[in-house]
């Protein structure tokens, strides 16, 4: 599932394509792709007809288009959402099977098309949300949004009763952050991922949690990570971060710091990838 970084190359890329245009129509031609729209295809159509995009805004991996009369579109890419400019220039074209929304604008510029093969992202329409939506009022800010306050997050983190990396993934304590990055982090703060929250000195949360802000940072610098053709940006272009990852994916290819063969642990249905040298396990 795209991450902080992949989210927000998309974002950047949205913002250049959409801001200041006004959607002449929308064609939903799929209708999981707008699932959690309680009006349906049909009405997630008619509500959007002749409004204006003011802005692109991001919390966490979710995006949404801040509309000029106070409205949003909110969307989440899921495990294979795409934005894509122009990706097809009729929406029943053969090779395009994963085209679920495209929108059309009023200056005669490209259409932006949303496809999703695996069909687990979608958009919605947000009465009000420009912003903030309140169906993700409860996420918490990044450690890249420029009002992430370090030492609010620090203390919810050493409140919660299990492993760093559990607290890590739990968007209502510090957003953005996926299984990638939180072994990258884990791996550069020198701390296993089951090390028990509460046990860690604020010095030691922090740590975790700059290294989480330097290696996304890096990421976004690298238009994210890439393993498949999955995560593009609007253009279709892939991340590269993938080439600096010196844990995550390595199962039994030598730590990059002390040469010790990366291990992989099954972990919440998923893998976490670690050194056992650098980073030692917690004592029961």
């Amino acid at each position: 599932m795209p991450e902080l970084p992949e989210v927000e190359t998309v974002r950047r890329g949205l913002l250049d394509h959409l801001r200041g245009r006004r959607i002449r129509s929308v064609r939903v031609l799929h209708d999981r792709a707008v699932r959690r729209h309680l009006g349906g295809a049909d009405d997630f159509q008619r509500v959007l007809a002749g409004r204006t995009v003011a802005d692109v805004r991001r919390r966490g991996k979710y995006l949404w288009w801040a509309l000029d009369d106070g409205d949003a579109v909110l969307a989440h890419l899921g495990m294979s959402g795409q934005f894509r400019v122009g990706s097809a220039p009729d929406a029943d074209q053969a090779g395009h099977p994963h085209l679920r929304i495209r929108f059309a604008f009023d200056d005669g510029g490209p259409d932006l098309d949303f496809l999703d093969q695996r069909t687990f992202g979608g958009m919605t329409f947000a009465p009000g949300g420009a912003e903030l939506p309140a169906a993700i009022a409860h996420i918490a800010r990044d450690p890249l949004d420029p009002l992430f306050d370090p030492a609010s997050a620090i203390g919810a983190i050493r409140r919660k009763h299990t492993g760093i990396k559990r607290a890590l993934l739990d968007q209502t304590v510090v957003s953005g952050v996926g299984n990638i990055y939180a072994d990258e982090a884990l791996w550069r703060a020198k701390t296993h991922f089951e090390r028990p929250t509460d046990r860690l000195t604020r010095a030691q949360a922090g740590a975790v949690l700059t290294a989480a802000t330097d290696v996304m940072t890096q990421a976004l610098a690298a238009g994210g990570t890439s393993f498949d053709a999955l995560y593009v940006n609007v253009n279709g272009e892939s991340g590269y971060f993938d080439r600096s990852l010196n844990v995550y994916g390595r199962a039994d290819q030598a730590c990059p710091r002390c040469g010790t063969p990366i291990r992989r642990s099954a972990f919440m249905n998923r893998s976490s990838y670690w050194c056992p040298r650098c980073q030692r396990a917690p004592r029961a």
